[in-house]
């Protein structure tokens, strides 16, 4: 009965704090991986811990959510960010752009190597609402004077001097409350044009190994082959987090059309495979030929950065959305978004899950009719027909304030990132208009059959209705 309810919930978590109101979200679609739950039923939200999930609970003495019409979801875990704000150039703001998005848990993914980690915790991690973790780098000076890669312009590989396998351990072990896992960028112009690229793999493997903990690692313009017992992913174990997977650039999965069979080989030992979209590491291209083959994430994230924050990722809700156009079912999203986060990151008994003692962060969105185009990394399009979009939050019970990007799509973003499509191995047949008018290439790149997303432009600006026609004209409506 409900009486019986409240009894037991009041027995269980009533006297934590008596001044507390609870809250009850109640008639949501509740996805919940963790618990086996995709169902509309009730939350309950008491002393900043769930309470209770299930159908008719008590609601006196409750603030109320009407959730009818969304969905909730246990708060989401965004396992790759760059939220050392002001200290680095790649920086976001984590409030503004992770719980502000129903993104309770964020982990930084190498901002910070083991000289800098203090400032990390101390600056960021401590003073923000988001619960922020990290991923530390091997170089002990992580990304604090580095923007992305691929520029040629150097970054904190250049000298093995900073990769310490017994420092970058010493930071893990005096900060265990923090960091999770450690970090590194496989790019040649990162590591004084690739000749550290190998030798700082292998620190980093070792550091891995010695620790338990999972490596996870950024592979784009790589002189580290994909396969091989020194390879990307080709050396990594179980447990291990392959980033930036759909990216179309050298070092991509995909060979002639198809997922490496050295990808194919790590996942089967159980290495993860990450979105990490950022600025430059998602292509439609790519996650087409990939997920045609049901090559789909095991995790889903933003790399959000200075550079992505609004837009092409803008947020995780944006690039879950994503996944859901490319025929991933919702409950797969959330979990990878949720519970599959939470266990590499040894917090699944915590977060990630709706269930009686976890922390109450909760999220709740709706599947908002959007009828646009969504940009990948350089500006490829294709039609989404709805999107996700956070509507409420809470972190461990307290309401949070939900913000949106100052502009969607942004336009301005679509035009700058069109002009790096020319460096694409991977990318579909027809350019986006700022990639021709910079490279003057003729297109010649074999694409993704009848799709042909060059973008139409009016007056400076993309030309969405002339882009809708010629979508539904070819079917990508989804």
């Amino acid at each position: 009965s409900e009486m019986c309810i409240r009894d037991s919930i009041n027995a269980e978590y009533g006297d934590e704090n008596p001044t507390e109101m609870a809250t009850l979200i109640t008639n949501g679609r509740v996805i919940c991986p963790g618990s086996g739950l995709d169902e509309q039923c009730d939350v309950l939200i008491q002393a900043g811990k769930i309470a209770a999930v299930g159908t008719e609970l008590p609601r006196d003495g409750c603030e109320v959510f009407d959730a009818t019409g969304l969905i909730v979801t246990p708060g989401l875990i965004d396992i790759h960010a760059h939220l050392y704000q002001h200290c680095t150039p790649l920086g976001a703001s984590a409030d503004h752009y992770c719980v502000g998005r129903g993104v309770t848990t964020a982990v930084d993914g190498g901002s910070a190597g083991a000289s800098t980690v203090k400032g990390l915790i101390e600056y960021c991690a401590k003073p923000s609402r988001t619960r922020i973790l990290a991923f530390l780098h091997v170089s002990a000076h992580g990304l604090a004077s580095a923007g992305c890669s691929g520029g040629g312009t150097g970054g904190e590989l250049d000298s093995l001097n900073q990769v310490s396998v017994e420092q970058t351990i010493a930071g893990i072990k005096d900060h265990p409350e923090h960091v999770v896992g450690v970090k590194i960028r496989l790019s040649a112009d990162v590591a004084d044009n690739g000749k550290n690229e190998v030798a700082a793999y292998e620190r980093a493997l070792q550091v891995a190994r010695e620790t338990g903990l999972p490596l996870m690692t950024h592979h784009t313009f790589s002189s580290v082959p994909l396969a091989g017992e020194l390879g990307c992913p080709g050396a990594l174990a179980r447990g291990d987090i392959y980033t930036h997977t759909y990216h179309g650039f050298e070092s991509t999965i995909i060979e002639d059309g198809k997922v490496s069979p050295a990808c194919l080989q790590a996942r089967e030992r159980g290495v993860l495979f990450d979105v990490g979209h950022g600025q430059g590491s998602f292509s439609w291209t790519v996650a087409e030929a990939a997920t045609a083959q049901g090559f789909f994430p095991d995790l889903i994230s933003t790399d959000l950065h200075t550079g992505c924050a609004e837009g092409p990722a803008y947020d995780l809700p944006t690039v879950m959305t994503k996944f859901l156009v490319l025929g991933m079912p919702m409950p797969e999203v959330v979990r990878a978004s949720t519970i599959a986060p939470a266990a590499v990151i040894r917090r699944e008994h915590q977060i990630g899950r709706l269930a009686p003692g976890f922390d109450a962060d909760v999220a709740v969105f709706e599947l908002e009719a959007f009828g646009g185009f969504l940009e990948d990394c350089q500006s490829q399009l294709r039609w989404c027909e709805r999107r996700l979009v956070p509507r409420a939050a809470w972190k461990a019970g307290e309401v949070v304030k939900i913000t949106h990007p100052a502009a969607f799509p942004n336009q301005d973003a679509i035009r700058a990132n069109s002009v790096a499509w020319h460096k694409l191995l991977v990318r579909d047949a027809e350019p986006p208009e700022g990639a021709l008018a910079e490279t003057g290439e003729p297109s010649n790149c074999a694409g993704s059959g009848d799709w042909n997303p060059g973008v139409p432009m009016q007056n400076g600006k993309v030309d969405f209705e002339k882009l809708r026609e010629r979508a539904l004209s070819v079917g990508f409506c989804c």
